[in-house]
């Protein structure tokens, strides 16, 4: 089998193995200063950036399934870090948003988030960083243009 590429040096593998590693590497500073798992972090940090939005709204932002979405929302809720308020312009759903003692947590984690990303990065300069973000939302747009044939 000539011109046959390792799995370790395959693009969309290594993204997805960085990914996790780091990730990872979070949720173990999130869970032991706040109790959080990582599903239940990238909810609060979207209400926490955005504002109230719906379960669907979430799923879209995040990535996640639906099932990981509702339980992450359910255990926030069960702390009283998030609030579920009827939709009015759909009955069907809610918007979401974080509570007062939410939003404490949400500003008490960003710090530690920005410090960990620092950490995290150090490898790479200000300049590598920026270049870095700006190819991760190109492949992310043509990834998600479905109009594109990959």
């Amino acid at each position: 089998m000539a011109n046959q590429t390792r799995l370790t040096d395959f693009l969309p593998y290594l993204l997805s193995i960085t990914s996790n590693a780091v990730s990872d590497r979070i949720a173990d500073e999130y869970r032991a200063h706040f109790g959080l798992k990582i599903p239940e972090w990238r909810v609060m940090a979207v209400l926490g950036d955005q504002g109230a939005a719906t379960q669907r709204a979430l799923v879209e932002a995040t990535r996640m399934d639906k099932v990981a979405v509702n339980r992450a929302c359910k255990v926030l809720e069960d702390r009283g870090l998030l609030t579920r308020q009827p939709n009015t312009a759909d009955g069907r759903s809610h918007h979401l948003d974080l509570t007062a003692p939410g939003q404490d947590v949400y500003l008490a984690i960003m710090p530690l988030a920005l410090e960990m990303e620092r950490r995290l990065f150090s490898a790479l300069s200000a300049a590598e960083c920026e270049q870095f973000k700006d190819m991760l939302r190109r492949i992310r747009a043509l990834a998600e243009d479905t109009g594109t044939q990959l």
